[in-house]
């Protein structure tokens, strides 16, 4: 059964070194979009306007598969609380 990385990149790098079995490609996509909807539902509101924050899906030889990319900015129409 092929194995996947799922890495993650904001402001550093974390790096799964021991990845996942997974049956195909379409089942890690399955897998980064569940994990990616967990983590952003364990921020409670927290999320920081700044860096980017990525998922990075790579197979056991290192080809990237899959990128989930999530970022927070501020619109022109921003005005901060007085």
């Amino acid at each position: 059964m092929p194995r996947y990385h799922f890495n993650i990149r904001h402001k550093t790098i974390h790096e799964d070194d021991q990845g996942s079995e997974l049956p195909d490609q379409e089942a890690a996509w399955v897998e980064a979009t569940k994990s990616c909807g967990e983590m952003m539902r364990d921020l409670d509101g927290a999320l920081q306007i700044g860096p980017e924050w990525r998922m990075e899906v790579s197979d056991d030889q290192g080809v990237l598969i899959f990128v989930l990319k999530f970022s927070a900015e501020r619109g022109v129409g921003y005005r901060p609380r007085a």
